[in-house]
């Protein structure tokens, strides 16, 4: 199993908690990323989003792609997985850019092409707002694209939204045939695009049972196309004490959302924008990602447990949140990854 965890890049993940002790700063950044190599996380998820969904819009949130080469620069194993999503990226300036910070890193980049969901972003960033499964649509030629240019110079191509003529891209990315690209989604449009054009499969956190027909469901589609396995990871918020009373007084602290708190309003828009095969709480919403669902709450030993039923549905690595995350991933690193 390996252990990943999202960089906080909006200052925390908890809709209910003002200070989370994790400030959306570079230097916060840098303290985590280093030290997290150090305990055993080997993958880094950054995040996209122009506003912060987890604080309110109007806090303060950290841009991706320029935190990604930053990270790049102080980090030496990590896998750094930068969420891209298309409608704000044209696919050959973003293959440019990320083959560039791949060499920064010496080959440790990946991407996870994630749709848009938030209407009142794009808006306030000029960018056009598409239906559900036009954005698919516009993903499939954005991939195109994406992975020819990578892969060999002088690709041409004509569709719908994109066109690019002649291309060259110069150095290409160091892995190959090209860096790892991962994608998740719950949509019939999104899980028919992943298992084709994907080598992972990122999926919100839920139970053991639910994550094991995901894993057989995107398995098997990808066999019928005669492609190799892939690798599924799971969200997951993580709460680690040494007794179930300890436990229940932080899961009492962290999913006491009040609908005035500054994230709410982006609770009904997430909802409005997304496809997903089961309905969300708000006490779900609380945390980010439907992280609770995972359930690595609880003693070490239980954890542990928790984790190996993952691993029995098939999951390969977890993406962690938690909070305060530097102290949170000290203390999963002591219980877990040893």
């Amino acid at each position: 199993m390996r252990y990943g965890y999202w960089v906080p890049v909006f200052g925390g993940w908890l809709r209910n908690v003002e200070n989370e002790n994790m400030e959306a700063s570079w230097d916060y950044v840098k303290k985590l990323a280093i030290r997290s190599e150090e305990i055993g996380f080997d993958l880094a998820l950054i995040a996209e989003l122009n506003l912060n969904d987890i604080k309110g819009e109007y806090a303060p949130s950290l841009d991706a792609w320029s935190t990604a080469a930053a990270m790049a620069a102080v980090t030496h194993k990590q896998e750094l997985m930068v969420a891209v999503r298309p409608t704000f990226h044209n696919p050959a300036l973003l293959a440019k850019q990320a083959a560039n910070i791949d060499h920064i890193s010496s080959g440790r980049l990946s991407l996870n092409v994630v749709s848009s969901w938030w209407q009142d972003e794009a808006e306030k960033y000029g960018v056009k707002f598409e239906q559900h499964d036009d954005r698919y649509a516009r993903t499939a030629e954005w991939l195109e694209v994406l992975d020819n240019v990578w892969k060999k110079d002088n690709f041409s191509f004509d569709g719908k939204y994109y066109q690019v003529k002649e291309n060259i891209l110069q150095p290409k990315p160091i892995g190959h045939p090209r860096p790892r690209i991962y994608a998740g989604g719950e949509s019939e449009a999104a899980k028919d695009l992943i298992s084709t054009t994907s080598d992972g499969y990122v999926m919100h956190g839920d139970s053991p049972g639910k994550i094991a027909e995901r894993i057989s469901d995107l398995s098997e589609r990808r066999d019928k196309k005669n492609l190799p396995p892939m690798q599924f990871g799971v969200a997951a918020y993580s709460v680690i004490r040494d007794s179930e009373q300890e436990v229940k007084k932080e899961l009492a602290r962290i999913t006491d959302v009040k609908a005035s708190s500054s994230g709410y309003k982006n609770y009904q828009q997430w909802l409005a924008g997304t496809q997903l095969e089961q309905q969300v709480s708000l006490e779900d919403y609380s945390v980010s990602n439907r992280g609770l669902r995972s359930g690595l709450i609880g003693t070490p030993n239980q954890v542990q447990d928790r984790i190996g039923e993952f691993e029995k549905a098939g999951v390969n690595f977890f993406l962690l949140q938690c909070s305060p995350q530097l102290e949170e991933m000290e203390r999963f690193s002591a219980a877990v990854i040893g």
